[in-house]
């Protein structure tokens, strides 16, 4: 195995935080979207949030944000450099003085994640803040756990976390409404 083999297969066991979503115990308050962008923008601007709570549906709410998949589809998208991994959470980073907001790593997003808030000047991605993620924190401390954070080798099952809000909705509201609800 030659030394880039071998940093591929270090690279990939690595355990890395990432965020576990429970919809099923989302209330909708969106605190977690006021301490994301309290944190990132010193406003509240759930726009420019890096997670959103989707309600698609009454009583059916969904948050929604990175799931740093290992592929990194965003990243290898991105024509100016402007996203990148942070070796030690596994979050996007995103250089807001590179990014032109053309949008490639919206398109290339298996959950639709990124979004370019308008006025904003760049995308928003998850961060993980930096490893001590505000809107978990928020969640907790709101009685939710809605949100937590999970360390371990994820990247089997990712793709099961890497769904369009939409799809999440649709397959929340079955559950809790009943498969006919929806046809």
């Amino acid at each position: 195995m030659g030394e880039e083999e071998a940093y591929e297969v270090q690279k990939e066991s690595v355990e890395r935080i990432w965020i576990l979503i429970t919809p099923d115990r989302c209330s909708g308050c969106r605190l977690c979207e006021v301490a994301c962008s309290l944190e990132h923008e010193g406003i509240i601007w759930p726009e420019a949030s890096r997670i959103r709570v989707f309600e698609l549906l009454p009583g059916v709410n969904v948050p929604h944000t990175c799931v740093q998949c290992p592929d990194y589809p965003c990243v290898n998208a991105c024509p100016t450099k402007a996203l990148s991994v942070d070796e030690k959470t596994g979050a996007v980073l995103v250089d807001e003085a590179k990014c032109i907001e053309c949008g490639a790593c919206i398109t290339a997003c298996p959950g639709d994640v990124p979004r370019i808030p308008a006025g904003k000047g760049s995308v928003v991605i998850c961060d993980l803040c930096g490893g001590n993620p505000k809107c978990v924190e928020v969640c907790h401390e709101a009685g939710h756990d809605a949100l937590k954070i999970v360390t371990g080798n994820y990247r089997p099952i990712f793709r099961t976390f890497a769904k369009d809000p939409v799809e999440k909705s649709s397959e929340i509201a079955k559950k809790v409404f009943g498969e006919e609800f929806l046809g």
